[in-house]
Formats: structure tokens, sequence, C-alpha cells
């Protein structure tokens, strides 16, 4: 986009001679195609929200008022997730920053690039007690946020804005990618704006060319090569190479797994894969990792913590067959008993390493007689072709086709996966859901990769960010209809923000996992032979109150209720709907792997 459109698309109806430093902000949101801002207005902000206003009426980008600013910046998680945009969230001073504190640690620790934007009081009053005042002789915000973000500045100068917007934004997109903030007082907010148009243009200073390491290429090459068996796993920053992995798997023959962070990026009913390892993962996937005629594990774009690499495994996973490929130099500091780590670009490598091994590999001639033919190349949407199955198992198959009530969840799984259609969006609360989600939901597999049919806040795992994230999810792939998979405990926290969806009349349906507790809480303590206690929460009709926010609502009891629903109906509905299912309270989720951590920990 050239400059003078994006002034053109942000700037509204403000003359030039009157542009303020909040359009300016506002017009670089528009060069790099940022569709909204995701916050709570207040006093102090008020000139960006300005800013917003004047930039909505020409059609550039605009406000979406969340209900607490944790939920704006699970909002634009959300958002940048499905679009591969900048996410953006804004809070005034004080309360309004430090509310935003969850939801951009949550960020930070799942790497989603995103620019802060919090209020300050003006200049002159710092120091003196302002409402709300969080400037450095307060509760000092930029400091606060120094601990969650990449990089956290005051702006203290209107001549500093361009060059520090611009270094946020950049940073944001750094390896390891993040949020990063600014803090801008009103005055600043206020002020004439240094320039009349944008001077740099973001969009190409984003750019990052394909890095290569060619040494350890080539290293790669051979040890897959020689290797007698190999075992490739999937993690979270595959989606732009998936398609590249899944056609050198097909080439070696490689079993594959995915993190629970990659789930959604293989078909569960491709051939080649074995389910998920990890938190809530399938014991197929266990046992290939721990077949003894495995002897190369590479793994693909994984941060390996506490669920990925299922509980620090050393047996099956962290040890010297494993072959680490990554482009976040960051991921790499958890496998340093890798024998090789190989950096770069994830579609570049592995289309190199396909290179390599078609000219490699032995010919249908010069193998041996009754030697197997390593298959050739395949493309991922032929092997689709096939019917439909699954080549894994489920920890408790027979719940899945129970048909008792009330519900179990692991049926629940089952039927949420039949009656959605393919575009639809799954995103899975932290909790009992996450488990439940991550080990049964099977969505749609869509060759199209126009976001992943599955999403889970994990690492930080914050309550509540689902139902945040499946509104900015829904903006951001408008005509897709999108599920958010949450529990009544998180729901207590955030489900005001189903306000926000109706007001936007956004297709998301909100499924609630109702058993009156905090059940991961509650069956952790049983496992564990704990104390029981502070888990219990009170019997609350959430059908009511759905309706009592004007969204329509169904209580599910049993699997006979989800079948008689018009899923069309609801799908293309303009706003959002609420199910309130009663779940058995007494199926425990699949967390053997967070026990065996905690009950290790010292």
């Amino acid at each position: 986009m050239i400059p003078n459109q994006t002034v053109s698309r942000a700037q509204g109806n403000v003359p030039q001679s009157q542009w303020e430093a909040g359009d300016l902000l506002v017009a670089y949101l528009a060069q790099l195609s940022v569709d909204y801002v995701f916050g709570v207005p207040g006093g102090a902000i008020e000139p960006l929200y300005n800013a917003l206003a004047r930039s909505a009426r020409k059609g550039g980008p605009r406000a979406v008022v969340a209900r607490h600013e944790t939920g704006a910046a699970f909002m634009a998680d959300g958002y940048g997730r499905q679009t591969g945009k900048l996410a953006v969230c804004c809070a005034t001073t004080g309360p309004g920053a430090t509310n935003l504190i969850t939801g951009v640690a949550s960020a930070y620790e799942n790497r989603i690039p995103m620019l802060v934007i919090t209020a300050q009081t003006a200049l002159s009053h710092f120091g003196r007690g302002a409402l709300q005042e969080s400037s450095c002789t307060g509760i000092d915000t930029v400091n606060l946020f120094q601990h969650c973000t990449r990089y956290s500045t005051l702006v203290s100068h209107v001549a500093q804005l361009e060059h520090k917007l611009s270094t946020a934004i950049m940073t944001a997109y750094q390896s390891p990618n993040g949020p990063t903030h600014l803090s801008i007082p009103l005055d600043i907010l206020r002020s004439a704006a240094p320039v009349k148009i944008p001077s740099y243009q973001l969009a190409a200073l984003l750019h990052h060319p394909a890095l290569l390491d060619e040494n350890m290429i080539e290293a790669l090459c051979d040890q897959i090569a020689s290797a007698k068996k190999v075992v490739f796993v999937v993690g979270e920053d595959c989606r732009e190479a998936i398609d590249a992995i899944l056609d050198l798997a097909f080439l070696i023959q490689s079993d594959v797994v995915t993190t629970p962070h990659g789930k959604g990026l293989v078909s569960p009913y491709h051939p080649l894969f074995r389910g998920v390892i990890g938190f809530a993962g399938h014991r197929s996937a266990s046992e290939i990792l721990s077949d003894p005629e495995v002897d190369t594990v590479v793994v693909f774009g994984a941060n390996l913590g506490e669920w990925a690499s299922n509980g620090w495994d050393t047996e099956a996973l962290l040890n010297d067959r494993l072959i680490h490929v990554e482009n976040t130099q960051e991921n790499l500091t958890r496998t340093p008993m890798a024998r090789l780590h190989v950096r770069g670009t994830l579609t570049t490598i592995c289309e190199r390493v396909l290179s390599y091994l078609r000219q490699r590999l032995p010919t249908e001639e010069e193998r041996a007689p009754g030697v197997e033919r390593r298959q050739p190349d395949s493309p991922l949407r032929e092997a689709l072709r096939q019917e439909p199955k699954r080549r894994f198992q489920f920890d408790e198959e027979a719940k899945y086709h129970d048909n008792s009530t009330p519900i179990k969840p692991q049926r629940l799984m089952k039927e949420l996966t039949r009656l959605f259609p393919s575009n639809t969006r799954f995103l899975a609360d932290s909790g009992n859901s996450i488990a439940w989600a991550i080990h049964y939901l099977q969505p749609s597999w869509q060759s199209d990769r126009n976001g992943e049919p599955f999403r889970g806040c994990l690492d930080f795992a914050a309550m509540g960010w689902a139902i945040g994230a499946a509104v900015g999810s829904a903006l951001g792939a408008p005509g897709n209809p999108v599920v958010c998979i949450t529990g009544d405990g998180s729901w207590l926290m955030s489900g005001q923000e189903i306000t926000v969806a109706s007001q936007e009349q956004l297709p998301v349906i909100f499924i609630i996992l109702n058993d009156a507790a905090l059940g991961m809480v509650k069956h952790g303590q049983r496992l564990a032979q704990a104390e029981a206690v502070g888990f219990e929460l009170p019997a609350i009709n959430y059908c009511a109150y759905g309706e009592a926010m004007g969204v329509p609502s169904h209580i599910i009891r049993s699997p006979q209720d989800l079948m008689v629903l018009d899923i069309k109906a609801i799908c293309k509905r303009q706003g959002p709907t609420l199910l309130d299912v009663r779940v058995d309270p007494e199926e425990v989720p699949p967390m053997k792997t967070r026990m065996k951590v905690l009950g290790g920990a010292q």
C-alpha cells in the first residue's frame, strides 16, 4: 500500500494540518493492513479512540470494545493467530493497563506478535497523584510490562513516536516473536503529528529472508538418508512448512506425531499420523517414540516445554536420537542433548532435504529383490482421498461412542467433530476443556491452510483465553463459524465477552462444559489423594445467563439433545449461540502427564 493510500484510509476527515499523534499511529496500523484495535476506552487514551473513529469512517482500522482489558488482549491474540497480522490491543492508564497484563503475558509465552498501547496521565501531572497515575513515580506500568514483553518504553516526546512505534512493531516480529509495549501520555497522543504521512514502509522491513545453515542441512540429509526408522514431530511453528514436512514424511515413510501445540496442522486421518504426544496425548504417539527400532526423531518448529515434551521425557524424546530443526533460536535452548541442531526457515530446509533425498534414494531397479520400495513423494491431498481412518486409539474409545446421560465429554468431542462444518475453527480453554479437546476432538482438516482448525492457549494456560480469542478469530475469519470450548470456571471469569460477539454479530458458538466445579482442580486433587478443597462452583443455568444477554441458548444433557439442534442455522446466524452442556462430572480428563510432573516436583 503506497503512503498516500495509507493516509487516506486511516486519517478520516481530519485535515493534515490537524493530524494528531494518534492519527499517525493508526496510519501505520493501516499500512500493515490491521483491521481492529481491541481495548477498553478511558479518558487518558481518548485521543487514540478519536483517531480510530476517524479511521473507521474511511474503512480503516477501527476499535472493538471488550468488556475487560484481559479479554481485549485475548481477542487481539485470536485475531493475530487467525490472520497472521499484527495483534493490537490498548488500554487507558492505571488499572486499564494492569488489567491487560495476563493477556499480554499469555501472548508472550505463546510468541504472538502484538502491539500493546497503554496511556499515561499527562506528562505535566507525573508525580502529582493524578487519577489512575501509572508513571515512574506511581504504579510503573512501563516496568511492569518489561517482564512480559520484548520491548516496553515510554514515549516522552511526540518526536519519539514514529521511531519507537516502528521499533516496537519490528521487535514484535523478531525471533522469538512476542508482544511489545508503548506507554503514551495523554498530551503526547493529543499533540500534532510530527509528520504528515508515515515515513517508513514497515511491511518491507518486516520481511524476513529465508535463512539456511548449509553445513547443517547437509548433515541433516545424511542423517535422514542413513536412518533405519524415523519419526517426525510437528510443533506449533510449522504452519507454513507443513506441506513440505508431510511430503518429506511420505518420501521416507516416517511416522508423524504432533505436539499439543501442533494439533490441527495434520489431518487426523493422514495415513502416517499417529496422534499427539505430551499433555493429553495418545498412547500410540508415545509408543512410536519409544519404539527401540526408531533411531532418529526429527522435531520441527516446537517449543519443547512441559506440555510438548511429555513432561521432559528423556527416554522417548529428549535424548541423543533427537534432531531439532528450528527457525526460533530460543527453542533450541530446550534441547542441548540433541545430536544435531538445524537453524533456518523450515519450508526452505524441508524443500532442500526433499530435493537431496529424491536424488539419493535408490530407484526400483537398484533395490535388491524382495526389499520394499520407499513410497515416492505423494501430495497430501492424494492420501486424503482414501476413506477416512484413524490410525491411533483413544484412551477410552468406548466412551467416545457412549449414549449416556449426562453426556460424556468424550462423546461431546465426537459430536462436535461430526456436526460442525469443515471450515469451523475450534478453540479450547485451559482446564478440562483443553485436555478433552487435545485427546478426543478431531476437527476437519482443510488443505487451504487458511488458519488451523484447532487452537489452545498452552504453556501459560490462562483461563478464559478461548472466550476472547474466539471473538478475535471470528473477526479475522469472516464467514467461518468459530466454536469456543470452555469450562464453567473460565466462563465465570470472562463470560461477559459474549456480548462483544453479539455486538459484532459474530457466529461464535460458546460451549460451556458445566460440571459445577473447577474440574481439573477437582480431578487433580483426587488423583493426587490431596485434600478436596476449593474446587466447588455453584450450579448455574448458563442457558438463562445467555438468554438474559439476548443470545439464543440451549441446555444439552445428552447426545440426542445435540442431534436435534439445527447446526447449519446456528453457524449462519449473525451472532453467537450458547450451549450449556451438562457433562458427566465424574469423567476424569486425560491428564496423567500433568499429574506425573506435579508428583515429581521438588
